[in-house]
């Protein structure tokens, strides 16, 4: 899978399950930018886990601060 189909995967995932309709870019921070709260994350990192069938744990979880982050994590799940 590119790195394109996997962010096209999570911004798809933020637009059913967050409602967040605008484009998502690598850069974009989590917390910062998209405004996640501590809830919302909860729900993308279960709903990116069904998306591409990969498991985030917790030092996954501490590595995504962006968008571009959580892509390199699911790309280097797949890998596995």
């Amino acid at each position: 899978m590119t790195r394109a189909e996997i962010l096209a995967g999570v911004a798809e995932v933020a637009r059913l399950h967050l409602g967040h309709a605008e484009p998502l870019e690598e850069r974009q921070r989590l917390i910062e930018d998209l405004g996640l709260d501590s809830l919302r994350r909860l729900v993308l990192a279960a709903e990116v886990e069904n998306r591409f069938r990969v498991a985030l744990g917790p030092e996954d979880e501490a590595r995504i601060a962006t968008v571009g982050d959580l892509a390199t994590v699911v790309a280097e799940k797949l890998r596995r």
